[in-house]
């Protein structure tokens, strides 16, 4: 793939999430959630394979300050689970929620931050509790198709998104119960 062709891409999905959140707001759309469709904030998408979407998350993490919230379907990557033990070592609140299909995986990263002090819970709730979300000191949401895995990163076709100033939206992912 060329540099034009991973621009065109990019600008493809952006425009597609755009246009869809317009169409088909996660939320059901009524004056409760209007005020999520005004764009506000920033918005960085990346795309794997090989698009430096855990490097981005990694950089999140590791500018964390109080809090990281985690939703996840699957956890295998060793960067972000370092991450996460490097911020709760820096005083962070880290809270890991993940899929139940987690307790059947050996040799996790789950079970990695999990002896290493990290609250770890399991969502049973559900058939399959397949969000892929991060809500970093309540201001940044990180979100998106991209599980957090090394195969997301180097083999599959993954997007994410790292939202920044659009604390409407992540109090709509808290009340929701991440």
């Amino acid at each position: 793939m060329t540099t034009g062709d991973a621009n065109v891409r990019k600008t493809l999905i952006i425009a597609f999430i755009f246009l869809a959140s317009a169409i088909c707001p996660v939320a059901p759309l009524s004056p409760a959630y209007a005020h999520l469709l005004k764009s506000t904030g920033t918005v960085d998408v990346y795309l794997s394979p090989n698009g430096g979407a855990t490097e981005a998350i990694v950089r999140e993490l590791d500018a964390a300050k109080t809090e990281i919230l985690v939703q996840a379907y699957s956890f295998t990557s060793k960067p972000i689970a370092k991450a996460l033990i490097e911020a709760k070592k820096r005083g962070v609140r880290v809270v890991v929620i993940l899929d139940k299909s987690q307790r059947r995986e050996r040799y996790t990263s789950a079970d990695f931050v999990a002896h290493a002090g990290i609250a770890t819970y399991i969502d049973d709730k559900y058939a399959i509790a397949h969000n892929k979300i991060m809500i970093i000191d309540r201001q940044t949401l990180v979100t998106g198709s991209f599980n957090f895995t090394k195969a997301a990163e180097e083999k599959n076709a993954e997007n994410l998104l790292v939202l920044k100033g659009n604390r409407a939206l992540v109090d709509l992912y808290l009340q929701k119960g991440v």
